[in-house]
């Protein structure tokens, strides 16, 4: 089987290039570890792959700057430069939305990014609560290979993945990120709530060393 085209290949990793995803750019890649930059924009890719899937188009079903804000900062919660605070959903979600509303974009558009990313580790919510939900949910599962990228496997070939993983290569992504939850989860009680995914995972790696993401991931799609 050949590969894509080079133009076939430009469209897929091309970004929206728009002054709002240059400053989106420009905020999360000093303060994020280059492995979860490059998930966060994978994850953008994915969700453009699957929204084609869907047949769903820019500018009519969603608005690609705010897809793109969305996928970019959905980690922005584990940031280096972060108040760590509050659970990294949530912070990140903050964080963006105050991010996008000091740049003119109108509250409603900056809600619809806040919940996207504040319900992004939420399953069975997330999907009820509008397309930008579904599709930052969808893209980074398709990052992460396994059981939760199963619905929209067929959205990205081999082909294609090759393509996005040599312009934003994985870098061991699944311990890096859970590095980073796990460290932002430690700072602050208010941060690991029971149950939910930063709480989880602190104590799977104090009591286990390993959390079952990361064992699940070493067989997933991607194996890291």
């Amino acid at each position: 089987m050949t590969g894509p085209t080079r133009e076939a290949t430009a469209d897929l990793i091309t970004l929206p290039g728009t002054p709002l995803a240059d400053a989106v750019v420009d905020v999360i890649r000093p303060v994020e570890t280059p492995s979860v930059f490059n998930h966060s924009i994978r994850s953008y890719l994915f969700a453009r792959l699957v929204a084609g899937r869907l047949g769903m188009a820019a500018g009519h079903d969603y608005h690609d700057d705010l897809l793109f804000a969305a996928c970019a900062m959905h980690d922005l919660g584990v940031a280096s430069d972060g108040p760590h605070s509050q659970r990294f959903e949530v912070e990140g979600a903050d964080r963006a939305a105050a991010f996008l509303i000091d740049r003119g974009v109108p509250a409603a558009d900056a809600d619809q990014v806040w919940q996207a990313i504040a319900l992004h580790t939420s399953p069975g919510i997330a999907e009820r609560r509008g397309t930008l939900c579904v599709l930052l949910r969808e893209g980074l599962a398709l990052d992460f290979g396994g059981a939760m990228g199963a619905g929209h496997v067929d959205a990205l070939t081999d082909e294609q993945a090759d393509a996005v993983h040599a312009a934003y290569p994985r870098l061991d992504m699944i311990r890096s990120l859970t590095d980073a939850i796990v460290a932002q989860a430690g700072k602050n009680p208010k941060n690991a709530p029971r149950y939910a995914i930063p709480g989880e995972f602190l104590r799977e790696r104090e009591n286990f060393g390993r959390t079952r993401m990361e064992h699940a991931c070493r067989s997933s799609r991607w194996g890291n």
